[in-house]
């Protein structure tokens, strides 16, 4: 089925491999960003302005009449960037306004960024148990972290109001490009290097089909999927790993060679997601 999406920070590093990703499937897809080149798709929106989001997504003369669904990538994208206050204020409210706007205009279907971040990182304090998945509650350190797990609560609430509306939340590990993997064998001179996320990454491309398997298969209600690539940054095993800086914290499974310790059984069962690539391949 042919849709018309509109993604919100769909010129950013996750968002340019979603809006091609999308396109390549063969929807409509358009971009309601502040900033970006200027391409068919684009159209400019303050998201902490409610009423230019309802208006955006409502209907934009000359470009659209009303969307199927959303995907919400837009945020500024990690702790330490800005104050505090302004990280809180800007994506609690920029989430609050897309939701809600969706539920006027009557989409059903969302897509939209959470985060590695709720599940505990940086993992100073140990990790319940190795992989970690999305049967624990979430441990937010930062108020990056914070605001993505209260968006995670806003869509629970709201699926609750609303019984047809269906919010599912991505939890992405870090989005890398192609260009970033050089990087990558530095890692192995210091497992500590990595430790504050598991050793995982997320390739912006298999991010983007996460987003596709998301959008075809959504169920009324909210959903919540760890997203990661299959493999670690490093050349070391996993089982090494865990033992090495963990020691103390139970291994729920037996870890391939270079396993994600972010599990992403969850969305493999039930979006039918699948890593297609991975930093080994390009260094």
């Amino acid at each position: 089925m042919t849709m018309r999406i509109a993604v919100t920070g769909g010129s950013g590093k996750l968002g340019r491999h979603v809006m091609t990703r999308l396109r390549a499937d063969g929807h409509e897809v358009l971009n309601l960003d502040r900033e970006g080149v200027r391409d068919p798709g684009l159209i400019r929106v303050d998201l902490t302005d409610y009423g230019q989001v309802l208006d955006a997504v409502l209907g934009v003369e000359e470009r659209h009449g009303g969307l199927d669904a959303l995907v919400h990538l837009a945020a500024i994208p990690a702790p330490g960037l800005h104050p505090d206050s302004a990280t809180f204020g800007n994506n609690i409210l920029s989430t609050y306004h897309v939701f809600q706007a969706a539920r006027r205009a009557g989409v059903r279907r969302i897509v939209y960024a959470s985060s590695e971040t709720v599940l505990g990182l940086p993992f100073d304090t140990p990790p319940p148990y190795i992989p970690v998945n999305e049967e624990y509650p979430a441990r937010p350190e930062s108020t990056y972290s914070l605001v993505k797990h209260l968006e995670e609560q806003m869509a629970v609430q709201l699926t609750r109001w609303d019984p047809d509306l269906s919010i599912t939340a991505l939890r992405f590990s870090n989005v890398m490009d192609v260009a970033d993997y050089v990087q990558f064998p530095a890692f192995d001179a210091d497992p500590m290097l990595r430790r504050w996320n598991l050793w995982s990454y997320i390739d912006g491309r298999d991010g983007a089909q996460a987003v596709a398997r998301a959008l075809e298969r959504a169920q009324p209600g909210f959903e919540a999927f760890v997203i990661a690539n299959a493999d670690t940054v490093m050349t070391r095993s996993s089982a090494e790993l865990a033992a090495e800086v963990y020691p103390g914290v139970e291994v729920v499974k037996e870890l391939g060679e270079h396993e994600t310790m972010l599990s992403i059984d969850k969305a493999r069962r039930l979006l039918g997601y699948e890593p297609q690539h991975s930093w080994r391949d390009h260094v």
